[in-house]
């Protein structure tokens, strides 16, 4: 019972680092059989492994990637990635914006200018002046959420 409930701790882990191969059933290579080293549910060994099988074993780009339980174009992904970043390149990124691309530093200045003036502006009221402002459509949420961080109260 032991090693399914290590199994399990690790299965979790691999899931909450975003490192979870999405098809282990899919990963048919003779290394990932029967072994309690290759693990087809780790991503980054898994994807390691393909680009080791095409490089250094002279398998083609399709059979690596089939073997693996990956597509040709992220082969090619995590070959490039692996190229310009080595091992940490086959790690997973965040996805989405990368910074607060519409709460820019003119954004949160005109947000801090503003209540500053009016102290009474209530976020709803702060999205429709920057959309009239700056031609972008910000959920009061957000703008909630950002001051939140600062440590700034919204009424």
């Amino acid at each position: 019972m032991p090693a399914k409930k290590s199994l399990i701790t690790k299965l979790q882990a691999l899931r909450q680092q975003g490192t979870l191969h999405p098809h282990p059933d899919a990963v048919t290579d003779m290394l990932f059989h029967d072994s309690e080293f290759f693990d087809p549910h780790d991503g980054v060994q898994v994807k390691y492994e393909m680009l080791r099988r095409a490089q250094v074993d002279l398998a083609s780009v399709s059979q690596a990637a089939d073997a693996f339980g990956f597509s040709r174009p992220s082969f090619y992904q995590a070959q490039a990635a692996f190229a310009q970043q080595g091992l940490a390149g086959l790690l997973p990124r965040k996805r989405g914006p990368q910074r607060a691309h519409k709460l820019t530093t003119d954004v949160m200045d005109f947000i801090t200018t503003s209540r500053t003036n009016e102290p009474n502006l209530t976020s709803e009221e702060l999205a429709r002046q920057i959309k009239e402002r700056f031609g972008v459509t910000v959920h009061p949420r957000s703008i909630e959420r950002r001051l939140a961080r600062q440590g700034k109260k919204l009424r």
